[in-house]
């Protein structure tokens, strides 16, 4: 995988998807229309100037103007939740240099009163059990032991791939486990099937794989529960890996040997889709299966502009995870109530 292609792609796509958003007349932040319109003039010149280190302009752009200012505000959300409107405060100023916008101005200033008021009454408002919960969202693995399983196996895999002789050498990945049609077929080795999951092509492709699994999964475990999440992360990645041989002893697609944790990894976004669509209303429904296919339509463009990834594993994934979480969707409360998601 090339790290400046992908930087590249995620330099236009994310601000893109930004100045979307931020452009409906009721979207708050539109300050976010000069910082994604930045990254984008950034990574354009760079692009004409220098097309193989666009991608690091870009990538160094949109970390500074769109990534840590969103990072930043979801904290300014958490202290303030909780009372502490000091160091919201604080950090609000701070990441004005980043993002100088007259609502995160205005922000500061009502934060910098409340913390007078508290100051003057001498008492700060009581932290309730949402708030509580809101504070400890970062804190996701703590709730999702599978998640947590799952990303420590996938390391240890990769830490024997380079025991083993290295990821990027074919005939060690052919001996410890990757998929190819041929051996998978001719020799029967279905176990190639399960064990190509916690492969990987180098640390640029575990990172994407574990920190997607990091941010997708621990809400979909708390929402159907450790083992069905478990089961749904598994079948889904068999599904993938043995929809991709199918294509290849059908003609539909060319012999490639195939490693990762990718089709998993969409094996949870079919799910959470398959979920939303059983309690498609529930409040909030149709806003999250809208962003599940925004989630879908970003891969397919990113499958069809980068050489070397396997579309076909990705949405034999996807489908795999849709009926899973259509059969494993847990049941509404009673009287229609919302299952509590925190997707």
């Amino acid at each position: 995988m090339n790290l400046n292609h992908i930087l590249l792609f995620l330099a236009i796509v994310s601000p893109l998807l930004v100045l979307a958003r931020a452009w409906r007349p009721s979207a708050p932040y539109r300050g976010w229309r000069f910082a994604a319109v930045v990254v984008l003039a950034l990574t354009a010149v760079a692009w004409l100037l220098r097309p193989d280190a666009s991608g690091y302009v870009g990538g160094v752009a949109w970390f500074l103007l769109l990534f840590l200012p969103t990072l930043a505000l979801r904290k300014i959300t958490q202290l303030a939740a909780q009372g502490d409107y000091e160091s919201a405060a604080r950090l609000g100023s701070a990441i004005q240099i980043l993002h100088p916008t007259t609502e995160l101005r205005e922000q500061v200033r009502s934060f910098r009163n409340l913390k007078s008021h508290a100051t003057h009454s001498g008492t700060l408002r009581s932290v309730s059990p949402d708030d509580m919960a809101t504070s400890t969202r970062g804190s996701q693995l703590r709730s999702a032991p599978a998640v947590f399983v799952l990303i420590v196996v996938n390391m240890l895999a990769f830490l024997y791939e380079i025991y083993a002789g290295g990821w990027n050498d074919p005939d060690v990945l052919h001996r410890i486990g990757a998929v190819e049609s041929d051996a998978v077929v001719a020799q029967a080795e279905y176990w190639r099937l399960f064990t190509a999951l916690f492969l990987h092509a180098g640390f640029l492709h575990l990172g994407f794989n574990l920190f997607a699994l990091y941010v997708l999964g621990p809400p979909l475990e708390r929402s159907i529960g450790t083992i069905r999440f478990l089961a749904c992360y598994l079948i889904s990645g068999v599904a993938s890996s043995a929809g991709v041989v199918a294509l290849t002893e059908i003609g539909l697609i060319q012999p490639a040997q195939l490693v990762g944790a990718s089709g998993c990894i969409m094996g949870a976004v079919g799910a959470w889709a398959g979920l939303l669509m059983r309690h498609r209303h529930a409040p909030f429904a149709k806003q999250r299966l809208a962003n599940i296919g925004l989630i879908v339509a970003i891969q397919i463009a990113f499958d069809l502009s980068t050489p070397q990834v396997s579309m076909a594993a990705h949405m034999c994934g996807l489908v795999a995870g849709f009926f899973l979480g259509l059969l494993l969707a847990p049941r509404a409360a009673a009287g229609g109530g919302d299952p509590g998601w925190s997707y």
